[in-house]
C-alpha cells in the first residue's frame, strides 16, 4: 500500500503569507486547501509576527499536515524590507517546527524548475501549471498558488531529501 503524505507549502511574507495543502499518494497528487494569513500593517512589527504566528498555528491545526515545505527567502535591494521578510519566514519555519513537524525549504527557483519546468519562470506560468497539476484548486490570491507550488515541488523532492539525510 502507498503511502499518503500531507504535505502544506507555506510563501512567507509580513503583510500576506500563503499557504496551500496538498496530499500525494504515490505519484498521483491532491489539492486539500489553500489562503493567506495577513497580518495588520498598523501593528509594531513584534505584534504583526505573533499574527502570523497564530494564524499559522490555526492553519496546522485544521489541516493535520505531516510535512511542511516553505520557500527561502531571496535578497532584494531594500536591506530593510528583507530583514522584515526574514523575520516573517522565521515564523513559517517556528510554527511548523513547535509542532513536531520536518520542515524543507526551497529556493524560489526550485519551485519554478519543479513545477513548470523553467527555473525563471513567471507567476501567471506557475499558477497555470498549478491548476493543471491540482484541478481542483482555488486560489484568490497568488501567494495561495504559490504556496501550493511550494508544497507541489516537496511533493516531487521528499524522497530523494530522505534518501540524501539517511547517508
Amino acid at each position: 500500500m502507498t503511502e499518503r503524505v500531507r504535505i502544506l507549502g507555506l510563501d512567507p511574507g509580513l503583510r500576506n503569507t500563503g499557504w496551500g495543502v496538498i496530499t500525494v499518494e504515490g505519484t498521483k497528487l491532491s489539492y486539500v486547501a489553500c489562503g493567506v494569513v495577513t497580518s495588520d500593517g498598523d501593528l509594531d512589527l513584534a505584534l504583526r509576527l505573533k499574527q502570523i504566528h497564530d494564524r499559522l498555528t490555526e492553519v496546522i491545526r485544521t489541516w493535520t499536515p505531516d510535512e511542511v515545505s516553505v520557500e527561502e527567502t531571496f535578497v532584494n535591494k531594500d536591506a530593510q524590507a528583507t530583514l522584515k521578510l526574514g523575520q516573517a519566514r522565521a515564523m513559517s519555519l517556528l510554527v511548523p517546527a513547535l509542532h513536531g513537524l520536518p520542515v524543507a525549504e526551497y529556493g524560489a527557483n526550485q519551485v519554478k524548475k519543479t513545477v513548470v519546468g523553467v527555473g525563471h519562470a513567471e507567476k501567471d506560468q506557475v499558477q497555470a501549471m498549478v491548476r493543471i497539476l491540482l484541478p481542483k484548486a482555488e486560489f484568490k490570491k497568488a501567494d495561495a498558488a504559490d504556496a501550493l507550488a511550494i508544497a507541489i515541488a516537496h511533493a516531487h523532492h521528499r524522497k530523494a531529501r530522505a534518501l540524501v539525510a539517511s547517508l
